[in-house]
């Protein structure tokens, strides 16, 4: 019973926003449904940490917590950290952060009696204690999983005890203590997957730090994830980052949350609705591509669209809130499976989800906003760090949201040339 009702609530918030405001026929009428509207809205919001299939564990822990809404670092993160991809993130405080990297670690431990799986490092004690305590209030529901945390002040013989008669699965400490436990062979990090350094550009300014750090990193395996985080990136910082990484997704959010989606190759087209279909044929002929996202603004239009392109021979399939939750996994593991190579949606598909091949999106129906925009095309050249997204601009208030995209992201999205070159957005 208690299952049926969870599966209920699931789907409730997995409603479609976009479609609950099509059954509104104008603005006035809109005011009697005002009600399912705004649910709706805040359904799609809501189901964002159920998007990102965590652990049933995890999902609890983050219901407990009082978490409704993953913001937006978390939207960028959480999937592809949980995949195990290096990560480099910059995001103010109060953003989320630490959450990021705490889901997707304990998302990824399969906890092995006496073995470190994941090592964080930050620069304060209390930095350390809060994040130890993150991974306790998260792990909650994770009875298999201890967390302890380890840094100077404390006499280091209570850390070997406890390092030898109940080793913890999550270490989390500051560089000399950790550095110290390693050498004297207290603390071993040969099985270590996580590497994980928050305020990472604090450790790594100061030489004497940074130094703890490479020692440290050279004791755990070459092969393991590796995440740094911090509030304040500079320019000059990044490059020392990337030397402890391989070819890391990476995320900058600044104070106006402008997300900068490096590698992504952004046109537009100007053409009639009529019109879209044809241009629609022509580019998916013409573009060499993995698997493509052709994002849609209604139900109806994902399915005609999609019926379409069936009928062309494309290898085409559609996700959209017409379907059950069944109906819709079934496809989505489908499509990430590769099976199909071209995947009609609406904004449901825009948020959280991950497919390592997309590396084309396509805008059929214009966003109906610069933040869904950043959304539906970051699901191209997640990967890798190459992609290519095309938007269909028709009337004039298509021509108005682009204008905020540029904008905001402070982009210059230009119209789409005669020819493109390949390698500018297939990976190599």
């Amino acid at each position: 019973m208690g299952e049926e009702k969870e599966n209920e609530v699931y789907e409730e918030e997995l409603l479609d926003y976009e479609d609950e405001e099509d059954k509104a026929p104008n603005s006035v009428s809109a005011k009697g449904t005002g009600e399912v509207v705004k649910k709706g809205y805040v359904g799609i919001h809501s189901s964002g940490f159920r998007d990102f299939l965590l652990k049933p564990e995890l999902l609890r822990a983050i219901v407990d917590s009082g978490f409704e809404h993953p913001s937006e670092v978390q939207h960028e993160c959480i999937p592809q950290a949980i995949l195990g991809m290096d990560v480099i993130c910059q995001a103010k405080s109060g953003m989320g952060k630490t959450a990021v990297f705490v889901l997707s670690t304990l998302q990824q431990i399969e906890p092995v009696a006496g073995q470190v799986a994941a090592l964080v490092l930050c620069h304060t004690r209390e930095l350390a204690y809060q994040i130890c305590h993150e991974f306790e209030r998260f792990s909650t529901y994770l009875h298999d999983i201890k967390v302890a945390v380890f840094y100077g002040g404390v006499n280091i013989k209570i850390h070997k005890d406890l390092l030898k008669n109940d080793c913890p699965h999550v270490v989390v400490g500051t560089p000399g203590r950790i550095l110290a436990l390693s050498r004297d062979k207290d603390l071993g990090l040969k099985n270590v997957r996580h590497f994980i350094l928050d305020e990472c550009d604090k450790m790594l300014d100061s030489l004497d730090m940074r130094r703890d750090v490479q020692q440290i990193f050279k004791a755990t395996p070459h092969d393991k994830q590796v995440m740094m985080f911090s509030a304040t990136l500079s320019k000059e910082i990044r490059p020392v980052c990337k030397k402890f990484m391989q070819d890391p997704m990476e995320i900058y959010v600044d104070d106006e949350a402008k997300l900068t989606l490096h590698g992504l190759v952004q046109h537009f087209i100007k053409l009639t609705e009529s019109e879209k279909n044809r241009k629609l044929n022509d580019l998916l002929d013409a573009l060499d591509f993995n698997q493509v996202v052709i994002f849609v603004k209604s139900v109806s239009r994902a399915s005609e669209l999609n019926k379409l392109l069936v009928e062309c021979n494309f290898p085409a399939i559609s996700i959209h809130s017409g379907m059950s939750q069944e109906e819709r996994l079934m496809r989505y593991k489908g499509f990430k499976e590769g099976h199909k190579r071209i995947l009609v949606a609406t904004d449901l598909v825009g948020r959280g989800i991950d497919i390592e091949r997309v590396n084309i999106v396509i805008n059929y129906d214009m966003p109906d906003s610069a933040n869904t925009y950043l959304h539906r095309v970051g699901r191209a050249g997640r990967f890798g760090t190459k992609g290519l997204a095309i938007t269909f601009v028709s009337s004039s208030s298509d021509s108005d949201v682009l204008n905020q995209v540029q904008e905001r992201f402070e982009v210059d999205i230009k119209e789409l040339p005669e020819q493109i070159d390949t390698s500018t957005y297939m990976p190599s």
